[in-house]
C-alpha cells in the first residue's frame, strides 16, 4: 500500500507517527534512534507506522536529540588510483549497514603532513566521531598522535601508527608472491618497476623485492622508478625493451603494467614469450588486457569494510561489531607470465 498523503501535503512528522502507532513520541524517538529499551511489539508497531507514513529522520535534528552525529571521516589522497575508489565502496557499504554517514577530506598528492592534520581537524570540526586514515603515507607525529588519541581512528594501510593492525595489506608480501612466482617458472632474476616513492608501499616492495633476490643468491638488477601512471609504465617499458637479456618483470600497479606491456609490443618483444610480466592491484581491466595479466590481488574492498568496522568498534567501545574480513593478498596466474624461452 503507498504511504498516506499528509494534509498539506507537509512531510509527516513524529507526532503523526506517534498518533498512528499509538505510542508516546519519545517512544517513537527512541524506535528510530536505534535504542533498545522498547518492547519488541511496540517497536514493530513504530517502524510500521513509519513506513506506512514515510517519514524520514532529519539527521541534525536526530544529531541534537541524541548528542551523536553517527558520521565517519576518511582521509585519502586526492588521486584517480583505482585503489581510493575500491576502498571508499568499502567504508560505504559498512556505514550504511551499521546507521553512519560519511564524509571525505582529500589531500593533494604529496602533501605535507600539515595538510593532513587540516584534513582531520576539519572532519572533527563537520562532527566526525571516528576518522579511517586512508592514506598509505607514513603519518607518525606527536601531533598525529594526539588527534588520535582524542578521536577514534584506524587506518587502511599498515604504518607505525598501527602496526597491530590485522586489516592492513602486508606490501612485503605482495612483492615475495610476485618475485617467486617468476623465479619458480625458471627466471634467472627480476627486473621490477616500482611506484612513487612518496608511498610507503613503494619502499616495502622494493625492500622485499631486493631480499627475496638475495634470498636465492641472486644480485638485484637496477631499480626501474615509475609513478604509478600507464605513461611511466609505458617509459620503463621502452627501457626494459633496450635490455635484451630481461626476461623477467615485476611491476608495482597494473595500470603501469599496461602501458609497459605496450612498449614491450611496440619493439617486438612478445609477453610472455619475451618477457613475463606480473603486476599488482588486480583491477577489473587486468583480466582482459593483451595479454591478459598475471598480478597480486590486493582486496580494497575489504580493507575498506576492516577499517570501518575497525573504527565503529571503537566508537561504540567494544572490541568488534562484525567479522573483520582477511585482507591476505593473492597471487592470481592468468597469460602474462610463463618459463623463459631457454627452459622451454
Amino acid at each position: 500500500m503507498p504511504p498516506r498523503r499528509h494534509q498539506e501535503d507537509r512531510s509527516p512528522s513524529q507526532v503523526d507517527v506517534a498518533r498512528l502507532a499509538g505510542v508516546s513520541t519519545q517512544t517513537v524517538s527512541r524506535v528510530v534512534s536505534g535504542q533498545d529499551n522498547v518492547r519488541p511489539d511496540t517497536a514493530r508497531r513504530v517502524l510500521a507506522a513509519v513506513e506506512e507514513l514515510g517519514y524520514r529522520v532529519h539527521a541534525a535534528a536526530a544529531s541534537l536529540a541524541s548528542g551523536r552525529t553517527r558520521v565517519l571521516g576518511v582521509i585519502v589522497v586526492s588521486t584517480d588510483r583505482y585503489s581510493s575508489a575500491a576502498l571508499g565502496v568499502g567504508i560505504q557499504q559498512v556505514a550504511a549497514a551499521n546507521g553512519y554517514t560519511v564524509t571525505t577530506a582529500a589531500v593533494a598528492d604529496h602533501a605535507s603532513t600539515e595538510a593532513f592534520l587540516e584534513a582531520f581537524d576539519r572532519l572533527e570540526r563537520q562532527g566526525a566521531e571516528g576518522i579511517i586514515l586512508g592514506v598509505p603515507v607514513e603519518l607518525d607525529s606527536p601531533a598525529m598522535r594526539a588527534r588520535t588519541e582524542r578521536t577514534p581512528a584506524t587506518r587502511s594501510e599498515r604504518s607505525s601508527l598501527d602496526d597491530d593492525a590485522p586489516l592492513a595489506v602486508d606490501q612485503r608480501a605482495i612483492a615475495r608472491l610476485a618475485v617467486e612466482h617468476l623465479l619458480d617458472l625458471g627466471h634467472a632474476t627480476v627486473w621490477h618497476v616500482s611506484g612513487d616513492d612518496y608511498w610507503i608501499e613503494t619502499q616495502h616492495r622494493i625492500e622485499a623485492w631486493e631480499q627475496t633476490l638475495r634470498d636465492r643468491g641472486i644480485a638485484p638488477p637496477p631499480l626501474i622508478p615509475a609513478d604509478w601512471t600507464p605513461e611511466s609504465g609505458y617509459r620503463a617499458g621502452r627501457t626494459i625493451a633496450a635490455i635484451p637479456d630481461v626476461t623477467a618483470v615485476f611491476v608495482s600497479s597494473d595500470e603501469m603494467a599496461f602501458g609497459l606491456i605496450r612498449a614491450l609490443h611496440e619493439a617486438g618483444r612478445s609477453v610472455p614469450d619475451d618477457v613475463s610480466v606480473v603486476s599488482v592491484d588486480d583491477i577489473a581491466l587486468a583480466a582482459y588486457a593483451s595479454p591478459a595479466l598475471t598480478t597480486v590481488r590486493q582486496p580494497f574492498e575489504d580493507m575498506g569494510r576492516a577499517a570501518a568496522l575497525r573504527v565503529i568498534a571503537k566508537i561504540e567501545g567494544h572490541d568488534a561489531i562484525g567479522e573483520i574480513p582477511s585482507t591476505d593478498p593473492q597471487l592470481v596466474v592468468r597469460s602474462s607470465t610463463a618459463p623463459p624461452s631457454t627452459a622451454r
